[in-house]
């Protein structure tokens, strides 16, 4: 009989889902930074086997939204408590288990097998592991916990024995020759926006939207452009950089990564434009993709 679901990763930001989704999915899927709010969409990676195929989706850190952009980033993350066949709750040997209780509670109502993983193991020692998951036994008693590092694929080979016993019986949901979801422009946009989270300071990552607005390929090459929106024009000049340094280095990265994302050669130019509404204005966060079905 074959076995197919939905596993949805679901926690707080920064304790390592994205990381997680991309050891489990053997892609890098998810991009992974050190920076909170690094994913900003619901995105799934395939697993397929002859046997099953696990559907995984990775969300944003759940968070107290201050601005619309927010708002659809928690509407991704409580959506994908709707639509789970196994939930995993990702939290880390640092976090506090009361952060969220709001969410938490939910969590706790769900019918479906959740699996706690506690993330980040190699940074704590065996007595403050075993009152963690004491903490956590108390918080959500139906689940059942996991120690695990996804950094150091500690644990994760077990996971994935644990999720497959856990799948309901049921046909493939997609084809499966599928890695994902998401169609090649998403992930040209997610790969340039980690070059940003990577190479500016403050707020200018969460400030900053990506969209492809050229997307050619053929068989040896691919020809994109892609435009870089932010909300203020100092943005605008903190983006380019003195003489377009910063934007020439975030080019040439993005070009290389995305050389290696498709395994062809490919030509990029990127433009930078403001917007200022683009965070706070529903039918501009429509047309950025941010609204959860």
């Amino acid at each position: 009989m074959h076995k197919a679901g939905f596993v949805n990763i679901v926690g707080n930001p920064n304790v390592g889902k994205s990381t997680l989704m991309n050891q489990l999915v053997g892609e890098r899927i998810s991009i992974a930074t050190f920076k909170a709010q690094t994913t900003r969409h619901r995105i799934m990676g395939i697993v397929n086997t002859p046997e099953m195929q696990i559907v995984f989706s990775d969300t944003p850190g759940v968070l107290k939204p201050n601005y619309k952009l927010q708002e659809s980033m928690l509407a991704f993350s409580e959506s994908a408590l709707q639509d789970a066949d196994v939930l995993l709750y990702v939290t880390d040997v640092v976090e506090s288990p009361e952060k969220n209780k709001d969410f938490l509670e939910k969590v706790a109502k769900m019918t479906v097998p959740v699996l706690l993983l506690i993330n980040k193991i190699d940074q704590s020692n065996q007595k403050q592991l075993g009152d963690i998951v004491e903490k956590w036994h108390q918080l959500l008693p139906n689940a059942e916990i996991l120690p695990i590092s996804a950094k150091n694929k500690f644990g994760t080979d077990m996971l994935l024995k644990r999720i497959q016993e856990l799948l309901p019986d049921s046909p493939p949901f997609f084809d499966k020759d599928q890695l994902t979801d998401k169609p090649a422009r998403f992930f040209v946009s997610e790969i340039i926006r980690e070059k940003i989270l990577l190479y500016y300071d403050k707020e200018i990552p969460y400030a900053v939207e990506v969209r492809v607005e050229q997307f050619k390929e053929d068989h040896k090459h691919i020809h994109i452009n892609a435009v870089i929106y932010v909300e203020r024009d100092s943005q605008k000049g903190i983006i380019i950089g003195h003489q377009g340094v910063a934007l020439k280095k975030v080019s040439t990265e993005s070009r290389k990564a995305l050389e290696r994302f498709f395994g062809k050669s490919v030509y990029l130019e990127i433009f930078v434009k403001v917007d200022k509404d683009w965070r706070s204005s529903q039918k501009e966060l429509d047309n950025f993709g941010y609204n959860p079905v």
